[in-house]
């Protein structure tokens, strides 16, 4: 999950300044955390206590108001009743990370990740990507296998993976739909050699990227293990203190210490 938190806060600085370089600081100075982050971490509080998705972003979320979110996401934050708002956007990918760690099947998995998407997202696409998101993170840290990773979600989920970094980057834009962002976080973590590679990669296509990044990054970290400290350091450093120890519970429940089994594909 640190992954997930780190991808975003590299990220932030090129949301609305995209590149189409993997050289750049890793962490610049503007760097912060933003509503990425902000749900990622409720969603990692709902299941640290009673798997209430609704309650525990609504309660977060409306901590961190100017985090960034959208604007449909902002009025269903403050609404007093708030409705799912058929939604396809990349926001139910961004926030899902913590499932693909903390559950142990395949059926669970995509099950936690549409509640996870549903209470806000509940267009087919934004229930989709945030089940293709959760489950590379499963596979990935289950069983540390790129191919077959490609290969099932794929399947599953009619994404084209077939393509490579290099291909998406010259024509690639900014792109809100989880439709347009999660194949594309995908082929990043793919197509890398480590966490880092993967980060930078998601960043250098130009697009949404810390929401690219934070997607990468946290199938990133289930495959290749734990950020190096340097990026844990950081990660701390940008949280603010609740939403650090949030972050560092789940850790030590969850963390990678537990994830280097090797899991069956079929539940």
């Amino acid at each position: 999950m640190i992954g997930a938190i780190a991808g975003d806060i590299i990220g932030s600085v090129y949301e609305h300044d995209p590149i189409k370089t993997k050289d750049f600081p890793l962490f610049h100075p503007q760097c912060r955390f933003t509503d990425d982050t902000v749900l990622t971490i409720a969603i990692a509080k709902a299941i640290l206590d009673d798997r209430n998705y609704f309650k525990a972003v609504r309660e977060i979320g409306r901590k961190y108001p100017h985090a960034g979110y959208g604007g449909s996401f902002i009025h269903w934050l403050r609404s007093t009743a708030p409705k799912p708002y058929n939604s396809w956007g990349n926001g139910s990918a961004m926030r899902v990370s913590p499932v693909g760690f903390a559950f142990d099947s395949v059926d669970t998995v995509l099950q936690e990740a549409a509640h996870t998407a549903e209470m806000s997202h509940n267009h087919a696409e934004g229930v989709k990507g945030a089940q293709a998101t959760a489950l590379s993170v499963y596979l990935a840290r289950t069983t540390q296998d790129k191919t077959l990773l490609r290969r099932e979600v794929a399947d599953l989920f009619g994404y084209d993976l077939d393509r490579t970094v290099e291909d998406i980057r010259p024509s690639y834009e900014f792109d809100i739909s989880c439709q347009g962002t999660v194949p594309e976080a995908l082929i990043a973590f793919l197509d890398s050699d480590s966490y880092e590679d993967a980060v930078r990669n998601a960043i250098s296509l130009g697009g949404d990227s810390d929401t690219l990044a934070c997607i990468t990054g946290g199938i990133a970290e289930a495959y290749y293990g734990p950020v190096a400290p340097p990026i844990r350091d950081k990660v701390q450093e940008c949280l603010t203190e609740d939403l650090w120890q949030i972050t560092e519970q789940f850790c030590r429940r969850y963390g990678m210490q537990k994830s280097n089994h090797r899991g069956n594909l079929t539940p």
